[in-house]
């Protein structure tokens, strides 16, 4: 697997193209993910061929650069950044500085290369936190201090096997000027600081805990320019009431008579066919951009409203990607699971799909439920912010006999309420799931079983 720098999940026609080619020559391995940090990873690549694909990403302004392993991982911003009619700051040039900074300008930045752990950053740039700032070990949130516009900052969110947590305010503002400084100012003190023995207490927010928020946020200051580092501002740019919009489908921009097109990818697997036929319909309809986006889907921006018909007839948008999914698809995030990950317990996309499309066929659901699956506890699809979240285990059947199995989560809530979800049940066989999940949809989420549906017909 290659994963790649793409901040703020931004990429061409160009790049998609590229990529296509890469995992087009290896068969039935060859794929692409469309990640939970806005990012893609290519599959199937045999490594005598990664020089040659190293130089090809250069060729069309990509880099793998630094994305893996104790680094810092994709910087993630608002996927309509620049085009949403409601964003409070375009995130785009400041994911970008932080990407330059991170890999030096894709030179490769030995400072911040061996960090005690991952470290995930994203900058807010609308009322509905697409960037899921409060699981993120930094978060930039708009607010302006006495007319001048910055951010306020969050901390230490991550998950983990051993552990979950929310990020917490830092009760620091920095100017837009100081993002890239207090980047450096943060991974500094988690790099000098922090743990380095057991793996699952060497996350930045153990450091936290191990200092107090105050302890902190003065190691912080302490490695800012002037060693110092200005208070929380009242000012906070995010709304609070302020019900989360749906990307999927065909929506209008700020720049009159342009529209973006959200496309749903299911669980974000996509073959060289259809990475090739994406570009296309981004060049033909676009401008050739495509946005990619957490929950493993993608836009398309820049779209003149007199060919969203045309569009919207397209086969792929028809047969593969549609704008409409149902309630139950359009929320579907898999991780990649056993097919291609080394630490998966189960196989994840297929069986999220099949129990998907099987729930439907029993209940009829009229309120947007995100489900997620993840293969393991190292939770890389962050079951713990779904509504209902499926966690890779292994489980016995009703023989007593071994068998893939999930916990099953409930109650995770992304947005300016977030809340992280808990255990519903634990060590569910897979094939106990499609019941258990008609149950929850019924009692938690309203949802109506189809023949009571019918019946009333």
């Amino acid at each position: 697997m290659m994963r790649l720098k793409l901040p703020n999940g931004v990429t061409t026609s160009v790049q998609t193209k590229y990529l296509a080619s890469v995992i087009r020559k290896y068969g039935e391995d060859g794929c692409a993910d469309v990640t939970t940090r806005q990012n893609w990873q290519i599959r199937g690549v045999v490594l005598p061929d990664v020089p040659e694909i190293l130089r090809g990403l250069a060729e069309v302004g990509l880099t793998s650069l630094q994305s893996g392993m104790d680094n810092v991982r994709n910087p993630v911003g608002n996927p309509l950044a620049g085009i949403d009619p409601e964003e409070i700051v375009d995130t785009r040039p400041y994911t970008n500085l932080l990407s330059q900074y991170i890999t030096a300008n894709s030179l490769g930045n030995p400072t911040v290369t061996n960090l005690p752990r991952k470290w995930n950053v994203c900058v807010v740039g609308s009322h509905d936190l697409f960037e899921h700032p409060h699981i993120n070990d930094l978060a930039y949130m708009p607010a302006t201090k006495n007319g001048r516009f910055g951010f306020n900052l969050l901390v230490g969110g991550f998950f983990s096997p051993k552990r979950c947590a929310e990020a917490v305010p830092l009760d620091a503002w920095v100017s837009a000027d100081d993002v890239i400084p207090l980047c450096k100012a943060v991974l500094e003190a988690y790099r000098d600081l922090g743990t380095r023995g057991n793996r699952q207490k060497t996350r930045m927010m153990w450091l936290i805990d191990e200092l107090g928020i105050e302890g902190f946020r003065a190691e912080v200051a302490k490695r800012m320019p002037f060693q110092e580092l200005e208070r929380a501002s009242s000012e906070d740019l995010v709304q609070k009431q302020w019900e989360r919009r749906d990307y999927v489908g065909v929506h209008p921009q700020k720049q009159e008579g342009l529209s973006y097109v959200g496309l749903h990818i299911p669980v974000g697997r996509l073959q060289a066919d259809d990475m090739d036929e994406l570009a296309h319909v981004a060049d033909k309809y676009g401008t050739g951009e495509l946005r990619l986006t957490v929950e493993q889907n993608i836009i398309i921006p820049n779209v003149e409203n007199s060919k969203l018909e045309a569009l919207l007839k397209e086969p792929l948008l028809k047969n593969r990607f549609s704008p409409e999914p149902s309630i139950l698809m359009r929320g579907l995030v898999a991780c990649t699971g056993n097919q291609f990950c080394g630490q998966a317990i189960i196989e994840t996309k297929a069986r999220a799909l099949k129990v998907t499309e099987e729930v439907e066929r029993h209940v009829a659901v009229t309120q947007p439920v995100r489900m997620h699956w993840t293969g393991c506890p190292n939770t890389c699809a962050q079951v713990q912010v779904a509504d209902i979240g499926f966690m890779g285990c292994m489980a016995r059947d009703e023989n007593g006999k071994p068998c893939e199995g999930a916990d099953v989560f409930l109650g995770g809530r992304i947005g300016s309420d977030s809340h992280l979800g808990d255990v519903y049940k634990k060590s569910v066989p897979c094939k106990d799931l499609v019941p258990l999940v008609v149950d929850i949809l019924v009692k938690h989420f309203g949802a109506v079983p189809r023949e009571r549906e019918e019946g009333e017909d």
